[in-house]
This record gives C-alpha cells, structure tokens and sequence, in this order.
C-alpha cells in the first residue's frame, strides 16, 4: 500500500468508501487497523450485508512498504466503493445463490431434508476454495491507507 494524499480522496468521496480507524498492530510490513464505526456508512447501499457497519469495531489488515506508521495513529482506510460491492457479493449474494440452486436441483431428485443437508453443506467447499484463493483476492481488494492529519 502507499501512503495517498488526503485531500485527493476528499473529492472523490462518491466512489470510495472511507473508514477512520486506529493502527492497533504493525508486524513484517502488515498494519492491524481498527476501524471504528462509520457516518458514511448511514448512506451505503450495501449496508446491511457489509460487516462493518454492524458493530463498533473490526479489524482490517493493510499490506504496506510505508514504515513512517505508528501504533495508536489515526489513519483513514480508503477502498473503491466498486471493490466493496464486489466483496458483499462474493461475501454474501453468490453463496446464498449457490445455496438456492443447489436446493431447487438436488430436492428434484432427492428427499427435502437430504436436499437441504446438501445445500448447506455446498458452503464448505465454497468458503475453502475461497480461504485457498484469499492471496488472490488480498491483490484485488488493495486498500489505501492516509494519515489523518488533525
């Protein structure tokens, strides 16, 4: 990650989603970030199924070359609102897809419960294959980190 400049983004506010938070752990080149709860995100479309606006705190790992980061500095978590809509659906609309069909098709051939016990159980699989691609993924969703100057 680089360090961006601020007022840059304060321009492009529609097409970033922006959270304030705290450097909480700094290990190898990799920034613990806690992110407090957000005003912005009162106005985001993907509020309900985005995790971050349920609760007062979560955390988020940024790669960065950047070593001028302190612990405890206030820092602002840039993504493209495009990425953070890509997320949800990778996150929460395809696996509740994939549930869906994987029910509709297999209770045509098989008992209700079996074809149920079926659809869930399709999860693990998909929630693997995305644990073994989450560096590729890492180098989709790259998040822009900006010192909070005030």
């Amino acid at each position: 990650m680089e360090k961006l400049d601020l007022n840059s983004y304060k321009n492009q506010g529609q097409n970033t989603i922006n959270h304030e938070g705290i450097i909480s752990k700094i290990s190898n080149g990799v920034l613990t970030v806690s992110l407090k709860g957000n005003i912005n995100c009162e106005a985001c479309n993907a509020k309900a199924a985005c995790g971050v606006s349920e609760s007062n705190s979560k955390e988020i790992e940024i790669e960065t070359n950047n070593s001028s980061f302190q612990l405890n500095e206030q820092v602002e978590v840039i993504l493209a609102k495009q990425l953070g809509l890509k997320a949800v659906f990778w996150a929460y609309v395809f696996p509740f897809v994939l549930v869906l069909v994987v029910l509709f098709v297999s209770s045509n051939f098989l008992k209700e419960w079996q074809a149920g016990l079926i659809a869930l159980f399709v999860l693990a699989p998909y929630y693997f294959t995305l644990y073994v691609l989450k560096n590729l993924f890492k180098k989709t969703f790259k998040v822009s980190i900006l010192k909070n100057n005030y």
